[in-house]
């Protein structure tokens, strides 16, 4: 009798493994996804439903293989099963052991060779070379000394003239971009006045509104500041890997986390409900703080919102929670989405126009009003 019972018990797990995949396939439908999964600013949601899709598919006929075809041959062989998953166990758990020897670089920093170059930052997590000048293509990147991209490197941002401050991630960096086609420098040349790009690649929006209480002080005569929010890249504000903001906007260092599992994480980017609702009140907390540190210096604040293509319901909720449910003004850039670098996804020259524009009306409509 016994010996009946074990084959049977152990068919009967491999069946409940198959079932519980199938259960997960159905469960996990659309709505699910939208709903822990954020949109994806370089990958179409066309393309990252049919990658959902395919998942489920795989998902449910991985179960149904097991639990039709596979549950006999694995019940049979459950000693040797059990040996593989131990072994497959301690090869994860070596190979933990050997990423513990090495620098993990966060989910949006880059090898520190590649251009533009950049340097580990206790505070911020990484900051650009001051004084450096790289080359991405065909693409020229000047650093000044104090680390703001400029159109000649010893072109030096000059602290005592009016300015106006851009803080925030690539899109404003000007990646893959001639200086002269960046938003900071359209926008300078259009309002006339001296632009500082202070802005950091792979910044969140928490990184960069720090960027920006470290470096306002400097500037003797503000005139505004332009911060960039998008629904699109709203996920990296969740990241823990690197220095990041909290609830009250308290520094926190970065989380520590094993290596594989924060692997895993990059690879598959769920996001829970109480990490995604966290993220909406600090990035909201975060976007209103910078616009109360531009109006202590007497500068006027705008947010660009650029969107490329139909706004998504996620995009649109994302948008509405964080900047019109609290009142904070901004300037929507609706963008073709064809005007993008081709095999990168950031903004070309065309939709760095179209940005400027937007900002620069802006601009001069506000710091009209404060005169």
């Amino acid at each position: 009798m016994t010996s009946f019972r074990k084959p049977l018990l152990a068919e009967l797990a491999v069946v409940c493994i198959g079932c519980a995949l199938i259960a997960a396939a159905v469960v996990a439908n659309q709505q699910w996804f939208d709903r822990h999964f954020l949109p994806a600013f370089f990958v179409p949601r066309a393309k990252y439903v049919r990658m959902e899709t395919i998942a489920r598919i795989a998902a449910a006929a991985m179960g149904l293989l097991i639990a039709l075809v596979l549950r006999k041959p694995f019940a049979r062989n459950a000693s040797r099963v059990a040996s593989i998953a131990l072994t497959v166990a301690l090869a994860f758990g070596a190979a933990e052991l050997a990423l513990r020897r090495v620098h993990l670089r966060a989910a949006e920093e880059v090898p520190a060779r590649s251009e533009p170059r950049r340097h580990l930052d206790a505070r911020l997590g990484w900051l650009f070379d001051p004084s450096h000048v790289g080359r991405q293509g065909n693409v020229e990147y000047a650093f000044d000394r104090n680390g703001y991209r400029v159109r000649r490197v010893d072109e030096a941002v000059d602290f005592e003239r009016p300015t106006i401050i851009f803080t925030g991630e690539s899109m404003i960096v000007g990646e893959r971009l001639a200086w002269s086609d960046t938003i900071p420098a359209r926008s300078g040349s259009l309002v006339g006045l001296q632009s500082a790009n202070i802005a950091v690649s792979g910044f969140a929006t928490d990184q960069a509104y720090l960027r920006l209480a470290a470096e306002l002080p400097r500037f003797r005569h503000p005139v505004a500041v332009v911060a960039i929010f998008s629904p699109a890249i709203f996920d990296r504000n969740l990241d823990d890997d690197r220095p990041h903001l909290g609830p009250g906007l308290q520094w926190f260092p970065p989380e520590p986390h094993w290596r594989l599992a924060a692997l895993a994480r990059r690879v598959i980017r769920y996001r829970g409900d109480e990490a995604i609702e966290r993220g909406i009140a600090t990035t909201r907390d975060v976007l209103r703080a910078t616009i109360e540190l531009a109006r202590q210096r007497g500068a006027a604040a705008v947010i660009v919102v650029p969107q490329f293509g139909a706004e998504e319901p996620r995009e649109r909720e994302l948008r509405r929670r964080i900047l019109d449910d609290a009142g904070l003004p901004y300037v929507f850039v609706a963008l073709d989405p064809r005007n993008r670098v081709p095999n990168d996804g950031h903004p070309d020259a065309h939709a760095a126009r179209a940005i400027t524009v937007a900002v620069s009306n802006q601009l001069t409509s506000s710091t009209s009003t404060r005169r």
